[in-house]
């Protein structure tokens, strides 16, 4: 068996992360998956015989969503921002051509809705289709996800949008035809808010989930890729693969400790605010126990290597917090089983909802 850990785009709720973690388990070839919604990850157990990478990414994709690669790049962050700006200004001029009369906003009379209701619906239209093809995404995940009867948030926004777009055309058609008293009755707008803050709320939500795994990363690499080594009372600058335990490295003012160990000889001020938080330099001497990543302040040491690489303590808080994150506690367990009740009952409400409405009618 070998395991991976996808990254995963797409996900905005507990039902989404746990529809998918039941898919990936129903396929033949994977023995266990774990899908973590607040790290965007999948983390999979499958049989590499009958399985390869491609397969995995075919499976997010069918349950409604898409495999990353391991980071989403800045550009791809900066193209969504300027695209939500784009539509937000888009939006901000459709609430104005169907709400700025309520506040005595001039509108010129072309796209006035009592002196021209067949240009405002017109210009209404065409924009509710650009949100529409804006978020198409959101709503073919949705509704791959009722195809997989895993429906989740997807699916009611994609539901919700979809069924306010054709009630409005319905509308719209039948003030071509010349039913004018309809034209307070158009929703385009909703669609495109709907989509819009959803949009917003994922590229928030994508941003702070990058930052964590750049924190993540930073502790990574916070140790220096080489180091100075007393070989036979000669210093030799060798990279850190090469050190090994029982090596002793020197320390002068303003490097970092490539690993932990303690203090052979001399004595300086450590900072070792990136793991204790304390911003006080911390006073080391002979025995003195030193941190990989830590920085020297002052003085010069020679220190013996205890622990180099993974089982430094740096490497360590690393996997623990990695661990923790891809380990789903008691109440997030009980969330995915609510969830998984929580949006089929909605959809149910709301055709008990539009059968009654029907009926009374």
């Amino acid at each position: 068996m070998k395991k991976k850990i996808l990254n995963i785009e797409g996900m905005s709720c507990s039902a989404c992360s746990n529809g998918l973690e039941k898919y990936l388990k129903q396929q033949e070839g994977i023995e266990n998956a774990s899908v973590n919604l607040v790290m965007a990850q999948a983390q999979i157990e499958y049989d590499e015989k009958k399985l390869g990478s491609s397969d995995l990414d075919r499976f997010v994709k069918e349950a409604g969503f898409k495999s990353l690669g391991d980071e989403i790049s800045s550009n791809s962050r900066s193209s969504s921002f300027r695209s939500i700006l784009v539509f937000v200004i888009l939006a901000i001029f459709m609430l104005y051509l169907s709400m700025g009369e309520m506040i005595k906003l001039p509108i010129p009379d072309f796209l006035n809705k009592m002196k021209n209701p067949k240009g405002f619906v017109t210009v209404q239209l065409l924009m509710a289709i650009l949100f529409i093809l804006w978020g198409l995404d959101i709503i073919k995940n949705g509704m791959k996800s009722i195809w997989h009867k895993m429906p989740n948030m997807n699916s009611l926004v994609g539901i919700g949008v979809m069924a306010n777009f054709f009630y409005s055309c319905y509308h719209a058609i039948l003030i071509y035809q010349g039913n004018t008293s309809l034209v307070n009755a158009l929703y385009f707008e909703s669609s495109g808010m709907i989509l819009l803050f959803v949009k917003i709320g994922r590229y928030i939500d994508r941003n702070n989930k990058a930052k964590a795994v750049q924190s993540i990363q930073n502790l990574v690499t916070i140790t220096p890729k080489s180091g100075t080594v007393l070989v036979e009372g000669q210093e030799k600058v060798v990279p850190i693969d090469e050190i090994k335990k029982g090596d002793i490295v020197i320390a002068r003012p303003g490097e970092r400790i490539i690993a932990d160990g303690y203090v052979l000889k001399g004595e300086a001020y450590m900072n070792e605010a990136f793991l204790t938080g304390e911003s006080a330099p911390v006073s080391k001497k002979e025995g003195s126990k030193v941190l990989a990543g830590s920085m020297n302040y002052d003085g010069y040491i020679e220190y013996v290597v205890e622990n180099i690489g993974k089982t430094s303590s740096i490497s360590q808080i690393v996997n623990l917090v990695v661990k923790a994150a891809n380990t789903k506690a008691p109440i997030a367990r009980l969330a995915d089983r609510v969830s998984g009740f929580f949006v089929p009952a909605i959809l149910l409400i709301a055709i008990f909802a539009l059968c009654y409405h029907m009926a009374i009618r």
